[in-house]
């Protein structure tokens, strides 16, 4: 399996420090965000990694290199413009391959997330080991979070493990997920194209699994964020606002 990162938005609300130094680069106990989705990627065996970027890019590209140095091996896809989710995965997908892939955002910080979990989901064969019909599988598998304080609404509804757009109680999109690369094939390279309404579109013809999340997890989206993340030990960490 290979994995992509994504690293090619531009980070306004943590300008000035965006202004000179990728989102993605910021430094979390003394380690780029990114870099720790890197070593974790690897921990879980998952060595070929794709990295999109755009502003600022080629910071990333001399930070990580080629990805020997982490026992991996990392291609880039270069933005001139960013082209949001689902078109950067577009713009990706011939380097992504034709299998399942997993995907997360550069600038989350979930320093214990399990990466190997990716292998056991979107299954193609039932637990008889019949084949699912290729229009009724999964084509993605989401990670979910309790909602934080930035997004108390929550975004998808989960039922048992199949997502829903409407329900009681809906969960955070952790940012995580496994994608087929199908699911992005009607999408031209170099298209700007947003990942929410291809995805609810998916997800109202059943085909979208999911689960939640609970450990640490932290979309550091303001300054004070990531001055809370990088408090001395022992400090109340709120990660608000």
């Amino acid at each position: 399996m290979k994995a992509m990162i994504f690293a090619a938005g531009r980070g306004e609300r943590m300008r000035p420090l965006t202004d000179s130094c990728p989102k993605p680069l910021l430094k979390v106990r003394g380690r780029p965000m990114i870099t720790t989705h890197v070593l974790n990627l690897v921990r879980a065996g998952i060595t070929e990694i794709v990295i999109n970027h755009s502003f600022l890019g080629h910071m990333i590209e001399e930070e990580l290199g080629d990805g020997s140095r982490f026992g991996a091996r990392i291609a880039y896809s270069h933005e001139p413009t960013p082209l949001e989710t689902a078109g950067g995965i577009a713009n990706a997908l011939h380097l992504l391959g034709d299998e399942p892939f997993l995907a997360v955002s550069g600038d989350i910080y979930a320093p214990y997330f399990d990466f190997s979990q990716a292998f056991d989901v979107l299954k193609d064969k039932d637990m008889l080991g019949i084949p699912y019909p290729e229009d009724k599988r999964d084509i993605a598998w989401l990670w979910l979070t309790p909602n934080p304080w930035h997004n108390p609404d929550g975004d998808f509804a989960l039922d048992m493990y199949t997502l829903r757009n409407d329900g009681p109680s809906k969960w955070n999109f952790a940012g995580i997920g496994v994608y087929r690369p199908e699911m992005f094939e009607g999408i031209k390279p170099g298209d700007f194209v947003k990942f929410g309404p291809l995805m609810r579109k998916y997800i109202d013809l059943g085909r979208v699994g999911g689960e939640l999340y609970e450990g640490q997890w932290v979309n550091v989206g303001t300054v004070r964020q990531l001055e809370e993340l990088n408090a001395p030990l022992g400090s109340v960490v709120r990660v608000a606002p």
